[in-house]
């Protein structure tokens, strides 16, 4: 993998996986014949193996919730809600979570090795964020598993939770959307653009083809990311955090180095990204995000695929979160309503944007366990 940032470290393909029994059928139309899931998991699945919580990551995101990534050697990325003792405690529910179809942490994708030999790249085959959820029932499946408990992300996660409420039902006892939408606004479609152009722009990009000539897009993917994560935070935190402080250096000519703290840090976010994930998975998930519009994929009304849902849903949103808006969340929460599910909204209040979820959040933190503790509950956990 191109994107390794430790030769000596572990590499995606000697994660833990599984390799789908069935071919994939896409939304485009193909079918992916030989599909690995990357996976990851903690806790003990119960007798009746009805304790099962899914957790579906978000765009940057990767199965390792709840420990060390042994690839990158990143900590957690939920560890304030993932483990024992905690909201979503390993010591009640047996947790699952996977890399997503498209992505470049073991699951197939377009830095995996074609039935050719040669990595995929661009010819890999257009996917949804539907199809990530048929990849995930095809994994759950496998485990031998019949119903999760919980289906539970943020953001292009929080997708995925309302994807696996429309698809499998009767499959889902409680679904947790976080700050997520039931399709991107046009805003949102533009950062990505930026972002996608940023990445084809860089010369190493080679029409996708990078990892043949042994290159990577890395300055293009890091601007990507920039953009990206300027839309993950709001502006009270960045001015809270930055302001307009300037970096003590001397200025008596202009430079191009970082004048701004504001400036190094989005340079940091940009450089750290680019080992730890693939440029093409980068275009591909973030095009699935596009592609997601839940309404206009059952003729148009939001309520209509909801109709009869048994699952009890809580929704999250955050007060400062701009990317997917409290307003975005209430649609989906009227939705809801109109259809008779069993559904609440809670919106926190904060200033720290739509991060707000992987962040240290008493009150998200509390209210998320609140509503776990009573669905195993009524569940008979």
């Amino acid at each position: 993998m191109a994107f390794m940032p430790d030769a000596s470290r572990p590499t995606p393909d000697s994660l833990q996986k599984l390799v789908l029994p069935e071919p994939l059928r896409l939304d485009c139309g193909q079918v992916l014949e030989h599909v690995e899931i990357a996976y990851e998991t903690w806790g003990q699945l119960n007798s009746e193996k009805s304790n099962a919580v899914l957790v579906c990551h978000a765009l940057t995101g990767d199965q390792f919730c709840a420990s060390e990534n042994p690839v990158t050697g990143r900590p957690a990325w939920w560890p304030r809600m993932v483990g024992p003792g905690l909201p979503v405690d390993t010591d009640k529910y047996f947790v699952i979570a996977s890399n997503v179809l498209g992505g470049c942490m073991g699951t197939t994708g377009p830095a995996s090795l074609h039935a050719d030999g040669k990595p995929w790249g661009t010819r890999f085959p257009v996917i949804t964020i539907a199809d990530m959820v048929r990849a995930q029932r095809g994994l759950i499946a496998a485990l031998g598993i019949d119903s999760l408990f919980c289906v539970i992300g943020g953001s292009m996660g929080g997708m995925q939770v309302l994807e696996w409420a429309v698809q499998a039902p009767e499959q889902v006892f409680a679904g947790v959307p976080i700050a997520t939408a039931a399709r991107h606004s046009a805003q949102n479609i533009a950062f990505y653009e930026i972002g996608r152009q940023a990445i084809m722009s860089d010369p190493e990009w080679k029409d996708g083809a990078y990892l043949a000539h042994g290159t990577r897009p890395d300055r293009g993917l890091a601007i990507a990311r920039m953009a990206a994560h300027v839309t993950y935070v709001s502006e009270s935190a960045l001015k809270r955090k930055f302001d307009r402080g300037l970096q003590d250096r001397e200025r008596t000519s202009f430079s191009f180095d970082a004048d701004f703290q504001i400036e190094s840090y989005l340079r940091y976010q940009g450089r750290s990204f680019t080992d730890r994930f693939d440029a093409n998975s980068y275009l591909y998930v973030t095009r699935a995000m596009d592609y997601y519009d839940l309404a206009a994929a059952h003729g148009g009304r939001l309520s209509d695929p909801f109709v009869g849902t048994p699952v009890r849903f809580c929704l999250f949103s955050f007060s400062s979160d701009w990317h997917y808006t409290p307003a975005e969340a209430m649609a989906v929460t009227r939705a809801l309503v109109a259809a008779g599910a069993d559904v609440s909204h809670i919106e926190i209040e904060t200033d720290k944007g739509h991060d707000a979820f992987l962040l240290e959040e008493p009150g998200f933190e509390s209210a998320l366990a609140g509503f776990l503790t009573a669905s195993a509950k009524r569940r008979g956990l």
